[in-house]
């Protein structure tokens, strides 16, 4: 009995050993990426931006010089015009009575005229007989001259070439005279419209270039001049509008495509100091106050406080706490803790992130 105790223990001793063995420590869990940049790579701060739409600088409502009821609609929208084309027609009825009635006016005012002149060469019509049948068909040939040109005016022609932007009239209706048809724009003259706010109108009137962007290709870059800032502000949005004329266009700028404007702060005389800028979505608040994660050497964070003057509507301009050529994390600061040791990410532009978005690695970094 003792004997198979003892056989029973060892064997159950043997087990717990090659169990314990068996055990292996696991692994720490590999740093999490962080979205982060460096301080001062980018100046932010030096410019500010707002969203527009490219508009032509003329645009031309068009209607006609009389009433009358379209007969004929020539272009639809978005049609591209020469001077001179025909783009609508009344109804030519009235007008032609019209002129015809003008005519016969003045073939009676030139016949009374010859007969009156012979007369007066024979003393019978006194001189200011004959002045008062001179002025009558001077009066008769003036309208026969407003009547032709009023059958002119039923046709309607674009003064210019370019495109048809809006169509406000369609067969069968009757318009007033002055009253829009359609709505011309010169593709030659391309400018984006962007609405500014009340606080950024001191500093708008020192900012004159620009550098524009195409939402639908941000690759396509062009200079821009400030060329018109509204002094009212508008009645229902409360802000002024401005148009920033593009120069040497191509053809990837299209009327209506969106636009970006970036305004240099830094020029002509726009001060904005050497302030550093960040991300709103690098402000993490320590104690209701502003802070930082600062990427150290070893890839260790730790939260330091900053000091904010101003905020736009993307970025933050520090007065203090950080120096150029620091890193920070700028996305996802709320999961982040002292001490804790991350895999840094450099920030890439959204062209670049979009264009590697098939080959996106499994680690996404912490947002």
């Amino acid at each position: 009995m003792n004997t198979l105790f003892l056989r029973g223990s060892l064997l159950l001793g043997t087990l717990l050993l090659a169990c314990a063995c068996g055990k292996v420590t696991p692994p720490p869990d590999p740093p999490r990426p962080a979205l982060t940049s460096i301080l001062g790579a980018s100046d932010e701060s030096a410019a500010v931006s707002y969203s527009g739409e490219v508009r032509s600088r003329f645009e031309t409502p068009l209607g006609f010089r009389i009433p009358g009821k379209i007969a004929a609609r020539l272009v639809d929208a978005g049609a591209q015009v020469k001077a001179g084309d025909e783009l609508a027609r009344l109804d030519p009825a009235d007008t032609a009575l019209s002129a015809a009635a003008a005519d016969a006016q003045l073939d009676l005012a030139a016949a009374d005229v010859r007969r009156y002149r012979e007369l007066r060469e024979r003393n019978f019509v006194s001189q200011a007989a004959l002045d008062a049948k001179e002025t009558g068909f001077k009066a008769a040939r003036a309208q026969a001259d407003l009547a032709r040109n009023q059958s002119s005016y039923t046709v309607l022609r674009a003064d210019q070439a370019g495109v048809v932007e809006m169509v406000a009239a369609e067969v069968g209706q009757v318009v007033a005279a002055g009253q829009t048809v359609m709505r011309l724009a010169r593709t030659d003259t391309p400018e984006v419209a962007v609405a500014i706010p009340e606080s950024r109108m001191p500093e708008m009137r020192l900012l004159k270039t620009a550098e524009i962007s195409l939402w639908a290709d941000e690759q396509a870059r062009y200079q821009g001049v400030l060329r018109e800032l509204s002094p009212v502000a508008d009645a229902l949005t409360r802000t002024y509008a401005a148009r920033v004329s593009i120069i040497d266009p191509d053809a990837r700028v299209r009327l209506g495509m969106t636009a970006n404007v970036k305004f240099l702060r830094n020029r002509n005389g726009a001060t904005s100091g050497s302030r550093l800028s960040v991300p709103l979505t690098a402000i993490f608040q320590q104690e209701r106050k502003p802070a930082l994660w600062i990427v150290g050497a070893d890839q260790t964070i730790s939260l330091r406080p900053v000091t904010v003057s101003s905020y736009t509507e993307t970025t933050a301009i520090l007065d203090g706490g950080a120096l150029a050529g620091e890193r920070i994390v700028v996305a996802g600061v709320h999961k982040l803790s002292a001490g804790e040791k991350i895999k840094a990410v450099d920030q890439v532009p959204a062209t670049a992130s979009a264009n590697a978005s098939g080959n996106a690695s499994v680690n996404t970094p912490v947002r």
